[in-house]
């Protein structure tokens, strides 16, 4: 390598000429004798395994801190070996994988799909900890690339920042688990939650960044391998070449990305990818040239010279958005258990109004309660419904079940949901600290107003986790009293004894059946459609508390918890874009290096590009990018084309 030193884009001198074939000639030549006596000095390879395998691999990478080789198989198997071939696990992960690579600390390996998503797994057991939907199409490549500790200066120490969070709240909540729902229903294995939350705070030490690259010519980053900070569209990068004193611009289609490689420093991004090269106006470069391989140097110094606002905002929004994600289970969990409660319980139910029309009789059930209660009558459908139809065991029953259905209510809020929204106000209430500091963080599109609007959602939101609280806790007591009601009228009617039965309050009764008998509020407040009305003095007084600094969208009570989260999770969506799209602005080509030629676009649709990306036989020229030689014979030797300076 050191024969051969970086290519370099050339100064603004006068244009140099391209080397004659006998420069090449003897170029190739003390190549050739370099690699020559660094063989005979230097100690040979020795082949230290020859296992055979019953399966054809078709990728491997070794991890880069252990003796660990992952490997991909034809049917899309990920194995994990040691050095002496001991096989530590086997994973499918069920689709067809098309690039790995491994995390700077070798922790994680990474994988991506055909369908676009990228897989993160623990080197420990082989479990899934993401799964990231980053391209639409498959991708191609990936590389993992990490802050240099030796690039970081006193000044950047300085300005270092320092996560707050764990100050002032216990650990973060986890995703919930309750008796009876497999670990499928949450998307997560429960043995593996402990592996995600060292997953989760792991990542944000060491800032790193992971990008993928697509066979369509996009190009992914992601912070920590989860948090998406830009994306690029290399058949829609200018390409800008001064030639012969002139500056022409040219554009790569039908790009297809073959490899990626960020530099240490995260300055700079090396890619090489297949496509057409052609001017604004269409024409082709050349008839040689036009067609195939090429090296394209991206200018990817935002990650460099912002790298501490990147990590601090990044690191923010990852745990952010994992807690989104606990949010999302939780309303889920919720919403089921409830639902599963309610459905036995409208079950047994229902059966009172057949009956009532099978004697002919037009009351309601809440009509023949209300005469229970008041003991004016009992008519032969009720009497038949509660001695017969519900029986004092289904009573028990529904109960039990809801009285369960409750337990883990309260479980999801106390434990789940309400710690995790309340950790996710004050990291956004950070967040919004930094977005007021324009001179570093504006620069990275981290929006002041943005910021204002999602703390004031997640504010709101923290009033409806409350609201649902309380409501839940109403309605499991007046089902309790009214089920208690139900099963003393029962044994009554069977003439048993009532000592047993809890005491209850008649006015509880005649609520639950004005207002719970045929609705379900807490149902109401875990779906996105319903609207609630709520009376004139409590809309003043949401009003007047604007000017005290309240919710500036007074409607939000009439939302239900699920609408208000749906909503708050729009608006996250909206203020991470802003960075994601202010970052992707930033990043520029700033030369391009054709490889080789192929004669059309079926040959290099056919055509098996090179893998590696240290060097390259070229058709090209030192000095200006684009300055051809005379003659039809053109193939000029550039011995190491090094990727990176």
């Amino acid at each position: 390598l050191s024969l051969f030193p970086p290519v370099r884009p050339p100064k603004k001198t006068s244009p140099k000429k391209p080397p004659t074939k006998q420069q090449a000639a003897m170029a190739e030549e003390q190549m050739e004798e370099a690699s020559s006596s660094a063989a005979a000095s230097g100690t040979p390879f020795q082949l230290q395994f020859d296992k055979p395998i019953p399966f054809q691999i078709k990728l491997a990478e070794w991890n880069p801190e252990k003796d660990l080789l992952a490997m991909v198989t034809d049917d899309s198997k990920v194995l994990l070996h040691r050095f002496n071939w001991q096989r530590l696990w086997t994973i499918s992960p069920g689709k067809c994988i098309t690039s790995i690579c491994w995390s700077p600390d070798g922790k994680i390996v990474a994988l991506g799909t055909e369908d676009g998503f990228v897989l993160l797994h623990d080197v420990e057991n082989g479990k899934m900890l993401r799964s990231i939907k980053s391209h639409d199409v498959a991708i191609i490549c990936l590389n993992w690339a990490e802050d240099e500790p030796l690039s970081r200066t006193d000044k950047e120490d300085l300005l270092s920042y320092e996560d707050r969070t764990t100050r002032f709240f216990p650990p973060a909540p986890v995703m919930p688990r309750i008796g009876g729902l497999n670990s499928g229903d949450t998307g997560l294995a429960d043995e593996n939650e402990e592996a995600i939350q060292a997953f989760s705070s792991a990542s944000c030490q060491r800032f790193n960044i992971l990008c993928t690259g697509d066979k369509d010519g996009c190009i992914c980053f992601s912070i920590f391998g989860i948090f998406p900070i830009g994306k690029i569209n290399i058949n829609k990068v200018p390409i800008h070449v001064q030639s012969s004193g002139k500056r022409t611009s040219y554009r790569l289609q039908d790009v297809s990305i073959s490899k990626v490689s960020l530099s240490r420093n995260l300055h700079q991004l090396v890619l090489l990818c297949s496509g057409k090269l052609i001017n604004t106006d269409n024409l082709s470069l050349s008839n040689d040239l036009s067609v195939g391989v090429h090296c394209l140097h991206l200018d990817t110094s935002i990650f460099s010279n912002r790298k501490n606002e990147l990590h601090q905002v990044s690191q923010q929004a990852s745990s952010i958005q994992d807690l989104v994600e606990v949010v999302r289970a939780s309303i889920s969990m919720m919403s089921k258990q409830w639902s599963n409660a309610m459905n036995l319980f409208h079950e047994k139910f229902s059966a009172l109004p057949s009956l009532l029309t099978a004697h002919g009789m037009e009351s309601s059930s809440e009509d023949e309660f209300m005469s229970l209660l008041f003991g004016t009558h009992t008519s032969p459908a009720l009497h038949q419904f509660l001695v017969s139809s519900l029986g004092e065991a289904g009573l028990k029953r529904i109960a039990k079940t809801i009285e369960s259905a409750g337990r883990e209510l309260r479980i999801v809020v106390s434990e789940h949901l309400q710690p995790a929204v309340e950790i996710i106000s004050f990291r956004l209430a950070e967040l919004r600290g930094l977005a007021r500091w324009r001179s570093r963080f504006q620069n990275i599109g981290l929006d002041e107003k943005l910021m204002d609007g999602v703390t004031e959602r997640v504010g709101m939101l923290v009033v409806q986790v409350e609201r649902f609280s309380r409501v839940a806790a109403t309605v499991l007591y007046l089902f309790q009293n009214f089920l208690s009601w139900v099963l003393k009228c029962v044994k009554i009617l069977l003439s048993e004894p009532t000592d047993q039965v809890p005491s209850t309050n008649s006015e509880l009764v005649v609520i639950f059946l004005k207002f719970l008998l045929d609705k379900d509020p807490i149902k109401q407040l875990l779906e996105t459609d319903q609207i609630f009305e709520w009376d004139i003095d409590t809309a003043k007084h949401v009003e007047h508390l604007v000017v005290f600094g309240g919710f500036t969208d007074t409607k939000f009570l009439e939302r239900s918890l699920a609408k208000q989260f749906s909503e708050l999770e729009e608006s996250l969506k909206e203020a991470f874009l802003m960075p994601f799209t202010t970052v992707s602005s930033q990043i520029h080509c700033q030369g391009l290096l054709p490889l080789y030629p192929v004669t059309s676009s079926d040959a290099l649709s056919s055509t098996s590009t090179p893998a590696s990306i240290a060097f390259y036989k070229v058709y090209v020229l030192f000095g200006d990018f684009f300055q051809q030689t005379n003659g039809p014979d053109v193939n000029i030797l550039i011995a190491y084309f090094h990727v990176f300076l």
